[in-house]
Order: structure tokens, then sequence, then C-alpha cells
């Protein structure tokens, strides 16, 4: 075991004194016309090189895997038999030179997502009750802790900005390229740098609970998923090496021909051809990670690459859902009290359309404290019904209205159609039964959205669809501005699940892009789940890929990278199966050797390596002068 662990250690180094070797017995044979001194050192050469690889083999065949090391170790074992020392020799050292080039470029793939976990923070500067500070291991801060973040620091925790202004560098989670001005009250995250100012920070998630650490969590999880390709591959691979040890053993008991048995052995290791797919969806899922955009595994990505269809939430996913209140009807009821009543309700819930009701209520100085809340019921898909200082109160859609009997005049009902027919979300008033008012509420369509969604049907989606809960006069409003195909209104979360389905029965592949916990249902059952990274941590869990800067620009490029990987991934299989042919027919015509097969072989594996890692730079980067937007469609400050 020590010996094993001896070789495996010092791999390079044995590769390297192979070489060596080969490099002093070619000046004796060549030069100095030493012969026998030749020999000597290649068989010693030989010898030295065989030994890793016949340990991988021997621990291949120890878990019951017959691996490309014993295709190669029972050919280094023929050469020896039939004499031909410089053969073993050159076969071991292009073996072993290529799997350090081969580990050098993978580690180049993996770059983009090694540095995540470096960026990791390791300690914390904790704020003490005292007033002092103190550093503390990172695993030791608690939520609620106070931590003081300088400039050049990386943020040790999720939390909330409590004191002081400056810069923060939100790459590694957003893929964000420019630093966000972050002031009290703003949201930060745990592995992104201060590049300027200092921060007084509560802690909100500590440790693997850190949006930081589920994205490390994520990106190395995704690492070990396999694509469809890999896993047929996997399959093929139990069959292949085996066959061609029969057909090397075959071809030898036919020719009589034991050198040329060998060279099939050589020949056949299918090493580009397992690595191929691998490399490609790795470097497609360091392309992402990059930029914010978590793909979580190869199957994943393969099936994005097949997506034709997109289904869209609406309220904070087309929209920015920063809403406000555009209209406020009262009928026999003053604004106030109208205001004070529904937004008491709202406190109640976090959708937006309610925090847009409570921000109006409070901007107009109407005292939500006094305002007593004795029962509520929140109903799925209608709204909300309390009891608020002794009135019961109806805040919601016309379903609730009418799942309690009330009923709205002809002008209640006129004004409702004039509010949906801008655009406007409409929420219903009801006091005691009676209709007391309505109010507008307008979501910004995201600026973004129109032009990069007829960037996504460019890439290759034939159907853009959108799901909401939403009156059918505001989604069609909304869905005129963005050019969407098909849209669906009023619906429940169950009932988005039904058009999901129905969509896949339509033999669709789908993927369903939302941001709230009433999403997971539909992300789940689609056949990609798209979370915007500003979402709940639900809708991001059930997801298979996940945009940590909400963007559009950020989903199509992800549609594309998909499908990019998945073709580079079929190029390097084309590649594989092609040198293979090649080496064959060279094998058949009498052009192709033991030692100048090997070497097609290894170069054919640096081949498909290189072709995987253009994914690296695919779409290329952002021109520092252009702008970039936040997850609220406004530009980002400088």
């Amino acid at each position: 075991m020590k010996f094993q662990m001896f070789v495996q250690k010092h791999s390079k180094q044995i590769t390297w004194t192979l070489g060596g070797l080969i490099a002093a017995a070619l000046v004796s044979q060549y030069l100095l016309h030493w012969l026998i001194l030749a020999d000597v050192l290649m068989a010693i050469g030989g010898v030295i090189g065989a030994v890793p690889i016949m340990i991988h083999a021997y621990q291949a065949l120890r878990v019951k895997v017959v691996s490309i090391e014993l295709l190669v170790s029972v050919a280094v074992i023929g050469a020896f038999v039939i004499g031909e020392y410089n053969e073993a020799a050159v076969v071991t050292f292009l073996f072993l030179f290529g799997e350090i080039l081969e580990q050098r470029t993978l580690d180049k793939t993996r770059a983009s997502i090694k540095s995540l976990t470096e960026m990791t923070p390791t300690t914390a500067l904790v704020v003490q009750a005292n007033g002092d500070v103190a550093e503390v291991d990172v695993d030791d801060v608690d939520v609620d802790d106070e931590v003081l973040v300088k400039t050049g620091a990386a943020i040790p925790v999720d939390g909330v900005v409590v004191a002081g202004t400056g810069y923060a560098d939100e790459a590694a989670v957003t893929g964000e390229s420019r630093a966000v001005k972050k002031s009290q009250n703003d949201q930060v995250f745990s592995g992104t740098m201060l590049s300027d100012g200092y921060l007084h920070v509560k802690a909100t998630k500590v440790g693997d609970d850190t949006t930081f650490a589920k994205i490390i969590e994520l990106v190395e999880d995704a690492q070990d998923t396999k694509s469809h390709a890999e896993k047929f591959i996997d399959r093929f691979s139990k069959y292949y090496t085996p066959a061609v040890l029969v057909i090397a053993f075959v071809v030898g008991l036919i020719s009589r021909d034991f050198r040329l048995a060998i060279t099939v052995l050589v020949l056949g290791c299918p090493g580009a051809l397992v690595i191929g797919a691998p490399v490609s969806n790795v470097a497609g899922i360091g392309n992402g990670a990059k930029r914010g955009i978590l793909i979580k595994g190869g199957e994943a990505m393969d099936t994005f690459a097949h997506v034709d269809t997109f289904v869209f939430d609406k309220t904070g996913t087309l929209t920015t859902g920063k809403t406000a209140v555009s209209a406020v009807k009262t009928y026999d009821v003053d604004k106030a009290t109208l205001l004070g009543l529904a937004a008491k309700v709202e406190t109640l819930s976090d959708h937006p359309l309610g925090r847009a009701v409570v921000a109006e209520a409070q901007a107009d100085q109407v005292d939500l404290a006094s305002l007593a809340i004795s029962a509520n019921q929140t109903i799925k898909g209608q709204g909300i019904s309390a009891i608020v200082a002794g009135k019961k109160v109806l805040v919601g859609n016309g379903k609730l209205m009418a799942a309690n009997q009330v009923i709205l005049s002809a002008a209640a009902q006129a004004d409702l159609t004039a509010l949906q027919q801008t655009g406007s979300s409409t929420m219903i008033v009801a006091i005691d039964g009676v209709v007391a008012g309505l109010i507008g509420v307008s979501d910004i369509i995201r600026p973004e959205v129109a032009a990069q969604l007829a960037a996504l049907k460019a890439a290759g989606a034939k159907h853009l669809v959108m799901l909401t809960g939403d009156n059918q006069v505001t989604a069609d409003y909304v869905a005129r501005q963005l050019g969407i195909d098909e849209v669906h209104a009023e619906l429940l979360p169950d009932e988005k699940v039904k058009f999901v389905k129905q969509f896949q029965a339509q033999g669709r592949k789908v993927a369903f892009v939302g941001d709230g916990i009433n999403d997971s249902p539909s992300l789940a059952t689609a056949d990609i789940g798209i979370a915007m990274g500003s979402g709940t941590d639900v809708a991001i869990e059930t997801s298979d890929v996940v945009l940590m800067n909400s963007s559009f620009e950020a989903l199509v490029h992800a549609f594309r990278l998909a499908k990019k990987t998945v073709l580079n991934t079929k190029e390097n299989v084309f590649i594989a199966i092609a040198v293979v042919a090649f080496l064959l027919l060279g094998l058949i015509a009498g052009f192709i050797y033991m030692a100048s097969g090997m070497f097609v072989h290894e170069a054919s594996i640096l081949v498909v390596i290189f072709n995987a890692m253009r994914l690296l730079n695919f779409g290329g980067k952002r021109h520092p002068n252009q702008p970039t937007t936040t997850q609220s469609g406004k530009l980002v400050e400088e």
C-alpha cells in the first residue's frame, strides 16, 4: 500500500525519469552506436513506466473494472516478451505524459470552480456587546451577530447592512461584472468582496446556509451529475474494453502475429471517448458558474439544450416585482381608511402586490399600528380575509368576492375593467360584505425582457408562454408588450402545473422560469426548472438551473451555453471515433505501429480536451463600458 501511494505521489517524477532514459537510449543508439546500452536503458525505462500503469490497472480490477491501463499493461508485457523494449518504453512514456497533460488541462477547465472555494472566507470580525471587535472563525459566527467588513475583505455571512457604505464585488455570486453600492438595509452575500468603504452587517445566514456555500455545493454536485452521453459512454466502455482484449487475442490466434495483437490493444484504448463528454460538461458548468449561472449537472445541461417551450411566471419574473400603487378608487369610505385596512391585512402577506399597498399606506402616514387583527385566513389564489379593528375585511380578486357573496356595483365593475386595461393588477377591498374600493398596482416590466425574449427565440426557443395568477386583461397587456406567444391567466399553482403537463403531453420539452414559492410545483414538474436568483430558497432548491443575478441576458446565455455544450460533446465523441477508425485503417494499411498509434491516441485525448476548453470563453466577455442591470432593472452605480 505504501509503495502504491509512493508511486502515485511521484508519477510526474517517474514520467520525467522515463523521458530521460528514452533520450539517453536514443543518444546511445544513434550517436554512440552502443546498441546494447540502448536496449538496457529502454528496458529499464519500460519497467519504470509500466509500474504506475499496472498499479492503476490492478486497482481497477479489484473493483471489477477493465480499464484502459489494463490494455496498456498487457501491451507492454507483450512488447517485453517479443523483445521490443523501445516500444514498451515509448508507449508507457506517451501514456504517462498524456495523463500529465490531461490533468493540467482538466485543472484549467475546473479553475473557475476551484476559484469559488478559494474565495470562501475563513474568519470574521464580530462586534461584541461592549463595542470591541474580535476576530473569530467564520464557523463560530451566529445568526444576528454584527460583523464588521473592511475594505478589501470578503464578506463572511449573508446579511443586511446596518451601518456604513461601500461597494461590493458580487461577481462570485451573481456574475455581476461591476461593484454594487451597498448602504443601510441592503442585502449582502457571503464570499463577495468589499472593494471600497466599510460595512456593519447583521448576519441572517451563516456557514453552510449562506448563498455562497450553497453555490459551491451546487457546482460541485453538478460536476458529478452525468449527462445522457456520459452515461451511454460509461455503459459502452464496460463492454468495449473487454471486447478489445478479446479482439486482440483473436487477431493473435488467426494471424500468429503477436506484435500485431499487441498493437491492436494499444490502438483500442478508448481514452478520447471516455474523457470527451465529461470534460465538455465541466467546461460548460464552469463557464456558467463564472457568470452567476448554476446548471445542476450534465443531465440538466443535456435536457436544457433540447427545450423548445419556455413557460414564464409574470410577477417577479417578466416584471421587476418592484410594484407601486398606481390608482385608488373608493366607494363611501375615505382613502386613508381604505388604505389602512387593506395595508393592515397585507402585512400578513409577502406578496409584491401586498408590499406595494403597505408602502403606499406608510407613505401616506396611515397609522397601521393602531389597527388590530383578531383573525385572518389566506385563501390560495384568491386573497386574504381578516378581522381588522372589528371589521371583516376582504382583500383579493373577483374569486374571493364571489366566494363571500360580495357583489360589485356597475360603477365598480367599470372601474375594475378600466384599471385592468392599463395593465395594472387590481385588488378589490370589501368591508363588512360591501365593496369599499379598488387598488391598482403596477408592476414594472423588466426593461431588457422584450429584447432578450427575441434573442431566446433566435437561439432556438419555439414557444413562449406566460402562466399567471393575475387577471386576463393585465396578462394580455404584458404579453403584447413582450411578444409572448401564449397566455393563461387567473391560475392557481396547481393549474399552472396542469398546463406544464399538458405541454409535455404534446411532446414539448418544457422549461419553467419562476422565482416564487408558488412556482415550486411547476419548477419541479417541468423538464427544466429555472429559478431567478432573487427568488425563494424553495424555488432555487427545486430548480435545475439557477440565475443568480435574475437577468434574462443570463437566461439566453444559459440556453445558448447548453446547446453549445451538447454540440461540443458530440464533436468530441465524433473526434474519438474518427481517430479509432483512422488508427485501424492505418494498422491495416501498414503505416501505423504501436508507438505511433499511442502517440496519435494521446494526441486525440488532448484534442478533445482543448476542444472542450473553448467552452470556457463561450459568449466572450462583457465590455467594461457596457451598462449592466440589477435585479430591479436599474443601472448599477459605479
